[in-house]
């Protein structure tokens, strides 16, 4: 028997003076069984720092197919394809060819690794970002991982301000490589 999905509700008050962009967004996430706190929690960054209307979470480690999010058009064509994690070059290739925009956001320890091995071959990529966020960052975030969440966010500067029941956290995600601008 298969292990089911952990839903997941985050209500967010996104305020992003970089974009000009203010709203509220209720989420239901799902992590997938394998999926860990962390990785969740980077999607769901992922959705703050790219927040719009059409922006949409996809079926995401179950299928190869798919991003982790994505914006399409009104006539279905990516806009904004959003990868999680350390993939491989193939992946962001195809990424790169079936989308208008492409941002991967790394994250953990292990990613200085993986980017000194692959760096190289991305830099080709005309509409590539590479994000990524230390873990000194993200892992004291896990720990407000519940079944609802509520965040105030505030993004300036490239800078990314939570505030979770009282309490603020900084995030400053370093830009690996910008191909986009």
């Amino acid at each position: 028997m298969a292990i089911n999905s952990t839903i997941f509700k985050a209500d967010l008050q996104i305020s992003d003076m970089d974009r000009n962009y203010y709203a509220n967004h209720a989420l239901t996430l799902a992590r997938h069984p394998s999926e860990t706190d962390e990785r969740m929690l980077v999607r769901l960054l992922a959705f703050i720092l790219n927040a719009s209307d059409a922006l949409q979470f996809t079926k995401g480690l179950s299928t190869d197919d798919e991003p982790e999010l994505w914006k399409k058009s009104l006539s279905d064509e990516i806009e904004l394809w959003i990868e999680v994690g350390m993939p491989d070059e193939r992946r962001l290739r195809k990424a790169c060819s079936r989308s208008k925009e492409v941002i991967l956001y790394s994250y953990g320890g292990r990613n200085d690794v993986w980017w000194n091995q692959i760096q190289n071959k991305l830099t080709r990529f005309k509409n590539l970002k590479v994000i990524n966020f230390p873990k000194v960052s993200t892992e004291p975030l896990t720990n407000l991982i519940t079944r609802t969440m509520q965040f105030d966010c505030s993004i300036q500067d490239g800078q990314i301000w939570l505030s979770h029941e009282g309490e603020s956290f900084l995030l400053e995600p370093e830009i690996w490589l910008d191909s986009l601008h």
